[in-house]
């Protein structure tokens, strides 16, 4: 069975995105650790004692700020074309079923998920999980004293996987933040949150690692626990033993989907300047120098005259970018960037993100043998769509004529589908559905004139006499004429 890293969060349909969060030592909030219990010693001989801290202190001064979050999502599931659900459209044995499962309308569900968040101002800012929040047509959070109110998100990044929602309240207590820099491998963490809409559980243990760069997660240095994460606690604080939030539980490693003792956390400084950003402008400004990286691997430095690892080994330059513009070329292993040391080309992304577009650094490469030092003016990486606008619904007009609902495609649609234009079917009845028109049909034309907008369709569809007409259809990748009469 392979493994899997998986971001933390409870889908009340589905269980399947899970949370992590690191660990430090330190003091809790307010006193020292009290020894919970020492080790008993046999025989004459002592034993050194191995206490255990109290986390009693740092729950009682922190847990209230501390929120549950449950959003709602309407998802319509599609079976437009009739057949058996689940199985592949080129499947011989779907054209079986599709002679007795005739199309479906599309029918409506409503979903939900939990997670966790937790108060970074008085007036009601809360950091979570991009994934938790991600597509809501709802967010409602629930405070410790079991008030709930509803949310607004005012942005999310899915790179770093940082959200930033807020709620319409005052004088809330709030967490203190740490520095993920000084915790120490080793160090006892905490982990408050709603596994499994369990509010307020407390989980605990220790900083594994740090730094750990994931599969496809080149934006954060994660922080490694083995602090007992589970669905629900995604979004929550991480806090070292001063009270001082260090991490957000994000995701966990998992073979079997469930907690396996490796869990990971968002550093709280990365998490904060992604948090800054977003309620400034809606969006996150990272850098970027256009080249493509591989790992130097030992083969690979002997071979180019090194003699450690460190560094990223420039696999291509994109052309007319940052990079091709300084005179980086392929085969240069990248050593330092804005005089910061690549050790890895795991980091390179991290360092490069956090230098602000348009800025001018220092760059330091291996080529051929011998150190280069050149200069890079850094380019802007493309923006997702971070902020909480949501796209605009497809406006659905109603073909009284036809018996059909049609919408005009959007931009990716069509780029998708490599279509110049085209009128989706958006429902089909009447004379459409005798006709054998099916709803995700796209019309592109009537008796042979284009039809690249539902604007233009009306408008041949009002010169166009009663009688029957020939629409071109575009249905799985074909295209075909279907007559229909029209009144």
């Amino acid at each position: 069975m392979n493994s899997r890293v998986k971001p933390l969060f409870l889908s009340i349909l589905m269980l399947s995105l899970l949370g992590c969060s690191p660990a430090t030592d330190n003091k809790p909030a307010g006193k020292a650790a009290e020894p919970a219990s020492s080790a008993p010693t046999t025989g004459g001989a002592p034993r050194v004692g191995v206490t255990l801290p109290d986390f009693t202190t740092l729950v009682e001064q922190r847990g209230s700020a501390v929120v549950n979050i449950s959003t709602t999502q309407m998802v319509t599931q599609r079976n437009a074309h009739g057949g058996m659900p689940g199985v592949p459209d080129d499947d011989p044995l779907n054209e079986f079923f599709k002679r007795f499962m005739p199309p479906q309308h599309p029918r409506p569900y409503q979903t939900q998920s939990l997670g966790s968040g937790f108060i970074i101002s008085p007036d009601g800012i809360i950091l979570t999980n991009a994934h938790v929040v991600a597509d809501a047509d709802e967010v409602t959070v629930r405070l410790s004293d079991k008030r709930e109110l509803k949310a607004k998100v005012l942005g999310s990044d899915k790179r770093t996987d940082v959200a930033v929602i807020r709620i319409n309240a005052e004088n809330l207590p709030t967490v203190p933040l740490g520095e993920p820099s000084q915790l120490k491998v080793g160090e006892w963490v905490v982990a408050i949150g709603s596994p499994f809409g369990f509010d307020s559980s407390v989980t605990a243990g220790i900083v594994s690692a740090k730094g750990r760069s994931l599969p496809d997660e080149n934006y954060v240095p994660f922080l490694q626990t083995d602090v007992p994460i589970n669905p629900g606690n995604s979004g929550g604080p991480l806090f070292n033993m001063r009270g001082e939030v260090v991490g957000i539980n994000s995701q966990i490693y998992s073979r079997s989907g469930g907690y396996m003792g490796i869990s990971f956390a968002i550093p709280i400084d990365v998490a904060m300047n992604v948090a800054k950003q977003l309620q400034q402008s809606g969006k996150v400004s990272r850098g970027r120098i256009g080249v493509q990286i591989q790992p130097l691997t030992q083969e690979l430095a002997q071979s180019f005259g090194l003699k450690s690892t460190e560094g990223a080994l420039v696999s291509q330059v994109e052309g007319n970018g940052p990079a091709a513009k300084a005179g980086l070329q392929a085969g240069d292993v990248i050593l330092k960037f804005n005089n910061q040391t690549v050790k890895s080309s795991n980091e390179l992304p991290l360092i490069v993100a956090n230098v602000q577009p348009g800025s001018k650094v220092p760059l330091a490469l291996w080529r051929k043998g011998k150190e280069v030092n050149l200069s890079i003016t850094v380019g802007e990486m493309p923006s997702e769509r971070v902020a909480s606008e949501q796209p605009a619904e497809p406006q659905v007009a109603k073909i009284q004529r036809l018996g059909l609902n049609v919408s005009d495609l959007d931009a990716q649609e069509k780029a998708e589908l490599g279509l110049r234009g085209g009128v989706l079917v958006e429902g089909a009845e009447g004379e459409a559905a005798k006709a054998g028109i099916e709803e995700g049909d796209i019309i592109l034309a009537i008796n042979a004139v284009e039809t690249p907008s539902v604007a233009a369709f009306n408008k041949i569809l009002a010169k166009t006499s009663p009688g029957t007409v020939a629409l071109l259809i575009w249905r799985e990748n074909n295209t075909l004429y279907i007559p229909i009469r029209i009144r």
